[in-house]
This record gives structure tokens, sequence and C-alpha cells, in this order.
């Protein structure tokens, strides 16, 4: 008996019967087993569509500080721009094709304008130079929405360290401890005092909770004892700044007043525990060792120098490559299991075993 071939009627009239059509029909579109379309989504849950990217215009631009540049964006239309938090940022589009991201410096319950502040960097990869150099007022470019992998979570007693650049997410989040009437300190770190955004807003916000602390008025840099040291008793520190100044904050943190550690830093964090191994570019392409001190994403990028990248520290994404063969360590923070699966991979931060490589199709 052929049970593909629905009977025409229930009761074996020679008609066809109306509901065994439809259910017929039905069960064609979406049934495997008569070889249609699988369900892909559950029918009570709305559609997911691609979140289309933001369209900015630079609205405003002013000099900050030596070498370091603020501007505004407005949407091009007049309309709100979607919310954010203090510690959020932006990742920008530039008209170059790089992506680069940037702290949300402004106030959140401002709807109609961003604001970022960004340092001029002479040994960086391009972006910043770029920003300085062609972003003037009317300028359009495209963004990401705002994300937060830095939220501030506002507890009683906040210290807040921010080394020079580093108070672009600060300054929102000090912002936001003085409107709830929080027990909180800031201490601004940098060369000088013509390196240090944001001063006269920092002051007029509470001249007496803020601390600008310049290497050249007290003979060098600070220890994180020194740093620490202004924090309450029981404080949740909030630290943005290079390398350095936060792991002098790590390692005296547990001796000081504090109770924990936020932090987001400048770039991708020191190796420590890498080893030797190697990346492919094709199948039949030329092998680049990657040493135990060094990130596969540098290395890639002294033979590919247009290969994109931003955060350096695997949550943005802008670098993924497909792996075509090997056993990667995968150390990103973005990437779903599935998506690793499918041999996406993030070379800022991954790795592998020492001795093997990666085959990578970019």
């Amino acid at each position: 008996m052929d049970l593909s071939t629905p009977p025409p009627d229930l009761y074996g009239r020679p008609r066809t019967d109306t509901l065994i059509r439809r259910l017929t029909a039905f069960g064609d579109r979406y049934s495997p087993a008569l070889g249609g379309p699988l369900l892909r989504r559950n029918p009570r849950r709305p559609l997911s569509r691609p979140t289309p990217p933001l369209q900015l215009a630079v609205a405003a631009r002013r000099q900050l500080a030596s070498e370091v540049v603020e501007l505004t964006f407005a949407d091009p239309s007049g309309g709100p721009l979607p919310p954010w938090q203090p510690g959020a940022h932006l990742r920008l589009a530039l008209p170059s094709g790089r992506e680069r991201h940037y702290s949300l410096s402004g106030d959140p319950a401002d709807r109609l304008r961003y604001r970022i502040a960004v340092r001029r960097l002479p040994g960086g990869g391009g972006g910043s130079a770029e920003v300085h150099d062609t972003l003037h007022p009317g300028a359009r470019l495209t963004a990401r929405r705002p994300r937060n992998g830095f939220a501030f979570c506002a507890e009683p007693a906040v210290l807040l360290l921010a080394g020079g650049i580093g108070i672009t997410p600060l300054l929102p989040m000090a912002r936001e401890a003085q409107r709830h009437g929080l027990d909180w300190r800031l201490v601004h770190v940098g060369r000088s005092a013509d390196t240090l955004p944001y001063a006269d807003e920092l002051r007029a916000l509470d001249a007496h909770r803020v601390v600008p602390r310049t290497d050249d008025e007290h003979g060098g840099v600070p220890t994180g004892a020194e740093l620490l040291a202004h924090a309450p008793r029981g404080a949740a520190v909030y630290c943005c700044g290079p390398a350095p100044m936060l792991a002098a904050v790590q390692r005296a943190l547990d001796a000081s007043p504090a109770a924990s550690l936020h932090f987001e830093r400048f770039g991708a964090a020191p190796i420590t525990d890498g080893e030797p191994f190697a990346v492919r570019i094709g199948a039949d392409g030329p092998t680049l060792d990657v040493p135990a001190d060094r990130s596969a994403l540098d290395v890639l990028r002294e033979a590919r120098p247009d290969l994109p990248y931003s955060c350096h520290q695997g949550f943005c994404g802008t670098c993924e490559v497909r792996l075509l063969a090997g056993r990667p360590d995968h150390r990103d923070r973005r990437l779903t299991p599935e998506q690793r699966a499918a041999g996406a991979l993030l070379p800022c931060v991954s790795r592998a075993a020492e001795g093997e490589t990666l085959v990578l199709d970019i």
C-alpha cells in the first residue's frame, strides 16, 4: 500500500475530501516526512531581522586636550538615537572601511546626541588619525548600535580610575554616581595637565571628588596602592587605562580598602600562557609562525595589512576569519558554539597548541 498518497476521501468515496486536501497541502509544506521545508521557528515568536546600521552625521567637533578631539554625532533626520548606559561603546565604520570602537562619553539622558573623544595615536593602525583628519561637521558615516561590556552597577561606594583617554567611559559613570548620590571618587592619571580631557566637566561635576594626578607634578607614574588609597571602604573600582596601570591596580587590590574591580583595557591583554603555533593563509598559501607572546592577528597583518580589526580583545568580531583546518583554542567572548563549529575564528585572541597549524581562509 502506498502510504505517501493520501486517500481521496475519508470514507473511500471517489471525490476528494476538502479537509484531507487542505491537511495534505499543509503537510507537504511543513512536514519533513513529506519532503516539505522544516518549520524554522516558533510561530508565536516574531521573525528576527538584522538590525540595520545607524546613520550618523558629525554635528560638532572640538579640541579637548593635546592630541584629543571630541566628536558629537546626531541622526541626520533629527530623530532620537538608541538608548545606552554608562560604559557603552559605539562601533563606527570610518570612511576608509576601517571599523573602530569608541566609548560614549556623553549623557545617556541625551537621546539626540552621541559623543566620543579620540586621542591621535601615531603608531596605531590608522583609525585615530583618520578620525582626526577626515571627520568634520557634516561628515556622515554608519555605526552599530551601542553595546556595553563595561556596565556600571552603581554600587553605594565607587572609585573610578582613568588613565588619560580612559576617562571617556568613566565620565558618564561619575555623572550617574552624582545623580544617585553615591559615595564616589575619581582619579584621572596622565602625563601632564594638558593631556587630560574633560578636566573642566569633571570639576564642574564635583571638584572635591575628582583628583587629577599627573606624572610631571608627582615625579612619575603612580603605583596601584597609591591609586587605590582613594577608595572608600568596600568600594567597587572601575578602571580604564593602559595595561601597566591596570596590572598595578590588580596587584594592589587585595591590600586596599576596595572590595571589587571592574575594568576595561585599551588593547589586548598581555599573553601569559601562549605557546608557539603556526597559521597558513589558504590551503596552498604561506605558513606564518606565531610566537608564544604574539597574537595570530598581529602576525597575519604583517602579511595582509588590509585585514580588518578593532578591539584586539575578542568581543567585537571585526577580525573574524574562517578556519579551514586545525584545532584552535578559542579565547573570544563573542562567537557562539555553533559559529565556532561552523569554522568562525577570531585571530586577535584565539590560539592553538604548540606545533599546531591553523589553516585560515582570509
